[in-house]
């Protein structure tokens, strides 16, 4: 199986998104800069939104060097509603007017008995994978419903739907999200919006990184076998962003190599 990093760098051009823009957020590094790289190889021009400079532009520079077009947006999700919002409206202004395509993908998980989460982490929690992407669709997709067209994915968790020891309020903040992209699919698909989100399982990220054997533990039982990778995930999101998901309206999409629906070890 090759790796998430050989994908990346030998992604196949097309033009399906050609002529859209889409704003992806968390996309400095993991499943959001995968979902950066993906889109932009299929023709979108990408604001890659994330906290750190440097890393957000060695994004912005990896999609140009391949032929894409992409510009940094930096901000940090875990503040003040007008913050985001402002974010919203520099991302806007940086594709030249329009969002097409919104990706929520930036999210935090902090993760401990429930006794001992730490308010802040508890109010990050609820500010980065709640409230931001809440806001943000509140930001952008009135207009896209104004142009008739828009696409909102989310990116959720396969641990919305399973209790999990010592891991509450995370899941419970991606079960919120799926919740949301039912309402938003009601809400905005009549007007042409589609919304839906993608649930990833076990994934590899430079996030978890010191927890390898774990991951490995947990998906060796699962169909895959084997961890999800961030191109995995950001595939399903091309096809949600494209006309051939034109009918998926308020689904969730789950890219966990059957760790959910399975049982196998």
């Amino acid at each position: 199986m090759q790796t998430n990093e050989a994908l990346l760098d030998s992604l196949t051009t097309d033009d399906r998104l050609a002529g859209r823009t889409a704003l992806v957020t968390g996309a400095s590094s993991g499943i959001g800069e995968a979902v950066a790289r993906v889109l932009a190889a299929s023709g979108a021009t990408v604001a890659v939104a994330g906290r750190d400079p440097e890393r957000t532009q060695a994004v912005v520079d990896a999609i140009t060097v391949s032929g894409g077009t992409a510009v940094a947006v930096i901000g940090d999700l875990n503040t003040h509603p007008d913050a985001v919002r402002d974010l919203a409206a520099r991302a806007t202004e940086a594709l030249g007017g329009r969002v097409d395509v919104l990706v929520n993908n930036a999210g935090v998980y902090p993760v401990g008995p429930t006794a001992l989460l730490a308010d802040d982490d508890a109010e990050a929690l609820w500010a980065t994978n709640v409230r931001a992407p809440h806001v943000l669709v509140g930001a952008l997709a009135p207009a896209m419903v104004e142009r008739g067209s828009g696409v909102v994915v989310n990116i959720g968790s396969w641990m919305s739907r399973v209790g999990v020891p010592f891991t509450a309020l995370y899941p419970a903040t991606k079960a919120a999200v799926e919740q949301l992209t039912r309402a938003w699919a009601a809400e905005f698909g009549p007007h042409g919006v589609r919304v839906s989100t993608v649930s990833p399982g076990a994934t590899a990220t430079p996030g978890n990184a010191d927890s390898h054997d774990v991951l490995a533990q947990m998906t060796a039982g699962t169909p895959a076998g084997a961890p999800v990778r961030p191109v995995d995930v950001a595939f399903a999101v091309r096809w949600l962003a494209s006309d051939e998901a034109t009918f998926v309206h308020g689904a969730t999409i789950d890219v966990d190599g059957g760790l959910a629906a399975t049982r196998l070890g």
